[in-house]
């Protein structure tokens, strides 16, 4: 089985039609190596300071280390700042024996942290596409979606920038992307309705186009036991 690596171009002249997103914007890791950033330690004393504000004492045992563990917690669950998505995406094999159906890969666990609230929103993600002659290894589309849910986010521009980059890279016939999880900005805080699902979903190519493929997409998606 035969692999192509594409080049990647972050400088690529953005032909984004009006509200969709630039390409240009999302593709690439969103930290430059030359971007300023504040220090570990400034970091920690922040973590602190918010201690602080919620009316704790910081001098006291269990909390000496905290403010470690969470800058520790940050680097982890916010690791999608520094990895490119289309790099996760550019291997790409030719050996598929004239296939010409979408693939799906169905019920990619994922966790987020909203923007709004900077409170975790989790649950699945599930993503269809239809190749032209080369598709991508599987486990891409759960890599890919990692890294766009380990950064500050809205469930509505994760599903955009998911179903994005995969028309972006891949250049397929179509792309489908259904995601639903629940929120705790608004299961544990405000109206505190535990149990909710959103649901966001993106289509383009075929799966917008073709209302039938979508209906496939979305019969799969649920299966027969859901």
């Amino acid at each position: 089985m035969d692999a192509l690596i594409k080049p990647i171009r972050p400088n690529k002249p953005t032909d984004a039609k009006p509200g969709e997103l630039d390409p240009a914007e999302f593709m690439a890791a969103a930290v430059r190596a030359d971007q300023p950033r504040p220090s570990r330690a400034e970091a920690e004393d922040a973590v602190k300071t918010l201690l602080a504000y919620i009316g704790e004492n910081t001098g006291r045992e269990g909390l000496l280390d905290t403010p470690r563990r969470v800058v520790e917690a940050y680097d982890e669950l916010y690791q999608g700042y520094h990895q490119c998505p289309a790099e996760v995406l550019n291997r790409t094999f030719g050996e598929t024996a004239g296939y010409d159906d979408f693939v799906l890969v169905r019920d990619i666990e994922f966790t987020s942290q909203c923007e709004h609230h900077m409170m975790p929103f989790y649950g699945k993600a599930h993503i269809a596409y239809t190749p032209v002659e080369r598709v991508v290894g599987l486990s891409k589309l759960a890599r890919l979606t990692d890294i766009f849910a380990r950064r500050l986010q809205t469930q509505e521009h994760l599903t955009a920038q998911v179903a994005a980059a995969i028309d972006e890279v891949l250049k397929p016939r179509g792309v489908a992307v259904l995601i639903e999880a629940e929120h705790t900005c608004m299961s544990v805080r405000g109206v505190a309705k535990h149990g909710a699902s959103t649901f966001t979903s993106r289509f383009t190519g075929m799966f917008r186009d073709n209302p039938a493929e979508q209906q496939r997409f979305l019969s799969l998606v649920r299966g027969p036991n859901r």
